[in-house]
C-alpha cells in the first residue's frame, strides 16, 4: 500500500524536523513548507492525507492558510500552536481545521492524532475500502443526497463542500437515525480517541459549521437536532 503523505507547515525548521523524524519513523512520507504560500503551492501540485499547520507564521497566518486550503483540498488539518485559548481553537475549527494540538506537544500524542486523522480520512475517501466503490448507493435524508463511496453531499442537487470531519459526523448520525449520540460517544466514534476535557467545544464547533452548510435555517436546525442534556441525533 502506498505510504500516506503528510505536509508539515511551520516557520520553525526545528519543529518541522521533529515532525519529519517522528512521522517518517512511522512510515509516512513527510514534506515540509516554511509558510502558508509555500504550502499552497505544494497542495496545487500533489495530494496529501494530512496537513499539520502552525498558526503564527509570517505572511499568511495558519487561519488564513487553512481557509485557502479548504478551497482546494478536504484533507484533514491538524493545527499545531502555542495559542491554546478556547477562542483560538474555535477560530481554528471555524477556519476548517479538524483537530488542535498545543505546543509543546507530546510526541506520542502527535503520532496518535496524526494516525487517527489519516485513518478516518482514508476510510471515508475509500482509500482503504476499494470494494465500497462497487456499491455507489446514495443515502437520501430530507433534501440531502449522501454519496458514501465518494464522500459527497448534495443539497437539492447542489454539491456541498464538507470537510472529512463534517462528512463523518453527518454520515454517522444519518446512518443511525433516531439514535441519540452523547458528545462523548460522538467524539470517540469520529476521532477514534478517548474523550477529553474541552472535546465538547471541538465537537460543537464542527456541528455548528456543518449546520451552516446543510440546514435551511441553521438557527433552527431540523436535520441535526440537539437533545438537551443528552447529545445529538438525526430523525
Amino acid at each position: 500500500m502506498e505510504a500516506s503523505r503528510i505536509l508539515a507547515v511551520d516557520d520553525n525548521p526545528e519543529i518541522r524536523e521533529i515532525i519529519q523524524i517522528l512521522l517518517s519513523g512511522e512510515g509516512f512520507l513527510v514534506e515540509e513548507a516554511p509558510d502558508g504560500n509555500a504550502a499552497l503551492n505544494k497542495l496545487k501540485e500533489q495530494d496529501f492525507d494530512l496537513i499539520i499547520l502552525d498558526i503564527m507564521m509570517p505572511g499568511l497566518s495558519g487561519y488564513q492558510t487553512c481557509l485557502e486550503i479548504r478551497r482546494i483540498s478536504n484533507a484533514p488539518i491538524l493545527f499545531l500552536s502555542a495559542r491554546t485559548k478556547d477562542s483560538d481553537k474555535t477560530l481554528g475549527f471555524s477556519s476548517g481545521g479538524d483537530d488542535y494540538l498545543a505546543k509543546p506537544f507530546s510526541y506520542s500524542e502527535l503520532i496518535s492524532r496524526s494516525k487517527a486523522l489519516i485513518r478516518r480520512y482514508q476510510v471515508y475517501k475509500g482509500k482503504e475500502t476499494p470494494a465500497s466503490r462497487n456499491h455507489p448507493d446514495t443515502l437520501h435524508f430530507h433534501h440531502l443526497e449522501i454519496d458514501e463511496a465518494n464522500q459527497q453531499v448534495k443539497s437539492n442537487g447542489t454539491l456541498l463542500e464538507l470537510t472529512d470531519t463534517e462528512f463523518a459526523i453527518l454520515l454517522l448520525l444519518v446512518k443511525n437515525r433516531g439514535r441519540i449520540f452523547s458528545a462523548e460517544r460522538l467524539y470517540e466514534s469520529i476521532w477514534n480517541e478517548p474523550y477529553y476535557y474541552g472535546a465538547n467545544n471541538t465537537l460543537m464547533v464542527h456541528i455548528r459549521n456543518l449546520r451552516k452548510k446543510i440546514e435551511e435555517d441553521p438557527k433552527s436546525p431540523v436535520l441535526i437536532k440537539t437533545v438537551w442534556g443528552k447529545g445529538y441525533r438525526c430523525d
